[in-house]
């Protein structure tokens, strides 16, 4: 961190917090359960389609509108085709959401105080003021909370549905509530681990203007290195994107992401058959941890969040680190004597249960 910025810079830069994404290590054979990876390959048909498109047409512009992948998303969810969008991973997706319907005049931008921490990072590099809005005391979105914040002058709102990194899924019911609470702004439904168990907003897109869907192909399609993620809303929602987006990057998505996305969408067969792998793990992997003494809080998602009553969780993870296991610790208020562990194959959650218990002893 430079103590005097140069002059050259713009004023904001000195200012921003960037996201500290989780540890990419370049050690080889650890057993890496610490940023939300899938741990199987993606589709075979998705790699083939890949291979296939590097072998012509890279000297060519992608098409814009990824209109074939934009077809598939469409299809699958009974959506029509210009209700689609799709960018260069969800993250994308999210910042040009940002950009699009959140800022409004200084009023602040609504989500949970513990959820995936981009999202003050997208409220400082676009200025954009919030609030956040307390868990309860079992770390569940409290709806209630929201609904008394919604009788003052706010941008919108934003709810990661499982939630990150808690896991917790939230019902239609309670997003309904918020669609109508918050009825004059928008509220995005951030689903990036939706599918491991999460109960889906896209089938309210048709009944509220105010809803934006966001999903990703990292996680439940095992595409997290070729960076694809959509969302989903009404065309005025989906409109106010495409301007943004055209007027950043043209062609968020190459010729080998829109192959290898579409190929792994069309993929159903393989698509269940890894999720509901990693839905099993995860259940077998919370019932070993509870019989250690953790405390595991019930996830829709491709991860557990846990706390030992007994032991540090920074402790725990700097000595899993030594026996070669990495999991994610956050030092944050509220939850830093809590662990999340991403859910990897059998053998790896064996792994991890066999250091816990060398640790634990």
């Amino acid at each position: 961190m430079l103590q005097q910025p140069p002059p050259w810079w713009s004023p904001v830069v000195a200012g921003l917090v960037p996201y500290v994404p989780g540890e990419q290590p370049k050690i080889e054979r650890l057993t890496k359960l610490n940023t939300n990876e899938n741990p199987y390959p993606p589709s075979p048909a998705a790699v083939q389609a890949i291979r296939a498109a590097a072998t012509d047409g890279l000297q060519l512009y992608p098409d814009p509108d990824a209109s074939a992948l934009r077809r598939v998303i469409a299809a699958r969810h009974g959506l029509a085709l210009d209700e689609v969008f799709v960018g260069n991973g969800s993250d994308e997706v999210l910042a040009h959401a940002f950009f699009a319907f959140f800022q409004q005049s200084g009023a602040p931008l609504l989500f949970p105080d513990i959820t995936y921490s981009f999202y003050k990072v997208y409220c400082g590099l676009y200025g954009i003021p919030y609030d956040t809005v307390p868990l309860d005391d079992q770390l569940r979105v409290d709806v209630e909370a929201f609904a008394r914040a919604a009788g003052q002058p706010n941008a919108g709102v934003v709810i990661a549905s499982p939630n990150a990194p808690t896991g917790e899924g939230l019902p239609l019911a309670t997003i309904e509530r918020l669609l109508q609470l918050f009825a004059q702004r928008l509220v995005l439904v951030d689903e990036a681990y939706v599918d491991f168990g999460g109960e889906s907003a896209m089938s309210l897109v048709g009944r509220y203007p105010n809803l934006l869907v966001v999903q990703t192909l990292s996680k439940s399609r095992s595409l997290a290195g070729l960076r694809v993620g959509f969302a989903c809303g009404q065309r005025p929602v989906i409109e106010a994107l495409e301007r943004v987006k055209n007027s950043f990057n043209s062609y968020p998505l190459d010729r080998l992401a829109i192959a290898g996305a579409v190929a792994a969408m069309q993929d159903e067969a393989y698509f269940d058959q890894t999720r509901q792998a990693v839905m099993n793990t995860r259940e077998g992997l919370a019932l070993q941890l509870e019989d250690m003494g953790f405390e595991v809080l019930p996830s829709q998602a491709n991860f557990v969040f846990v706390r030992h009553p007994g032991h540090d969780a920074k402790a725990i993870a700097t000595a899993l680190r030594a026996k070669g296991v990495l999991v994610r610790h956050f030092s944050l208020p509220r939850i830093d004597q809590h662990l999340r562990i991403s859910i990897g194959t059998p053998e790896q959650c064996g792994i991890l249960v066999d250091a816990l218990r060398e640790i634990l002893a």
